[in-house]
């Protein structure tokens, strides 16, 4: 998303050569009408300012009297492919990005979009297990490299990563490290960097962070399991995790568990509530971390620690972690019946 997005937004009663202002120091060729609550009421674009002058209105006028009245935007949880059809429906180089209330909380535009930026942040993935579930499978091959598709779990991870502007990676093997190494190598025909680490013994879902080189990772970290298929918006996780006060993002995916009987409820013999069939929600741990460099720096090397015991401390230690829901697709290749599954899916979800 555009950053410095706030400098274009303006008040219905700002004037004309408020608004000239607005587009001429915010770069973004366009400027956003808001309430005072930052409802979008409308745009002001070069082409409006234009007609506006041609029509030699005073430079006094109120923008709410000469801004487009039917502005297009898109929801803040739209995915990429949904905010790039409504810009090319309206042929649009820029679009306000709005919550649910209607009240804008970024700019989009059509060039960060096509030309994402290069993020510097490193991103780590998971891909030392044994994949014990998807057995004879895994017999002589790592779970992330089985293929869905034409490709490798790992390369789809890796080139969703890429499109999104990350280059700098990490990857933790123990089960058959060397098929890995071969296959991915050093990242170069990606154009990015791939390093390894290492665990000699299992160390948990969280003791690999003890191997990585912490003094040149001094930003926030994405750690990710490498046997995971989703379409998230990276880019969006690591937006959200720099503009809230926690040391780690988790992100977490709604589940349901449905009874299949009914329910009772008692107080000693006597029946107070009958429930048929009851739905219960959770969220559940979806894989995906943005990990603050404080968090890395918590774990030793060699250390032997599981990702909730990691979290569980910080927060304990008053460190605030906050979760992502993620509502994409998102796909955990745990069973033998999700590695059939992401057959059938991976073609239309993620590549389409």
């Amino acid at each position: 998303m555009t950053k410095n997005w706030e400098t274009v937004l303006i008040s219905p009663q700002a004037s004309l050569h408020e608004a000239m202002a607005a587009l001429d120091h915010g770069g973004l060729q366009i400027a956003v009408v808001v309430d005072e609550q930052r409802h979008v009421l409308g745009t002001l674009t070069d082409g409006d300012i234009r007609r506006a002058l041609l029509r030699q209105l005073p430079m006094n006028t109120p923008a709410g009297e000469i801004m487009g009245r039917s502005p297009e935007t898109a929801p803040a949880a739209a995915s990429k492919e949904e905010v790039l059809a409504r810009m090319e429906r309206r042929r649009l180089l820029q679009i306000p990005i709005v919550d649910q209330q209607g009240r804008i909380v970024a700019i989009q535009t059509l060039h960060d979009l096509l030309h994402p930026k290069r993020r510097d942040n490193a991103v780590f993935l998971m891909a030392g297990g044994f994949g014990k579930r998807l057995q004879p499978l895994t017999d002589h091959c790592p779970k992330p490299l089985l293929n869905v598709g034409d490709k490798p779990i790992l390369e789809i991870i890796i080139e969703n990563f890429v499109a999104a502007g990350f280059h700098r990676f990490f990857i933790s093997t123990h089960y058959r490290p060397e098929m890995i190494r071969e296959r991915i190598g050093d990242g170069g025909r990606w154009n990015i960097d791939v390093e390894y680490v290492h665990e000699d013994e299992p160390l948990g879902t969280g003791g690999a962070l003890g191997l990585l080189p912490k003094d040149r990772i001094r930003e926030p970290l994405f750690m990710m399991n490498g046997d995971l298929l989703t379409n998230l918006d990276f880019n969006k996780l690591l937006d959200f995790h720099d503009s809230h006060d926690g040391v780690a993002t988790m992100c977490v995916r709604e589940y349901e568990h449905r009874v299949p009987y009914g329910v009772i409820e008692s107080d000693g013999l006597r029946v107070t509530s009958m429930v048929e069939k009851p739905a219960y929600r959770y969220f559940i741990n979806a894989g995906i971390y943005v990990l603050s460099p404080s968090v890395l720096d918590a774990v030793r090397e060699g250390q032997r620690i599981d990702m909730p015991t990691l979290l569980e401390q910080r927060m304990t230690a008053g460190e605030p972690v906050n979760m992502f829901p993620v509502h994409e697709y998102w796909l955990d290749i745990g069973r033998m019946e999700d590695f059939q599954r992401a057959q059938d899916e991976v073609a239309g979800v993620l590549r389409g």
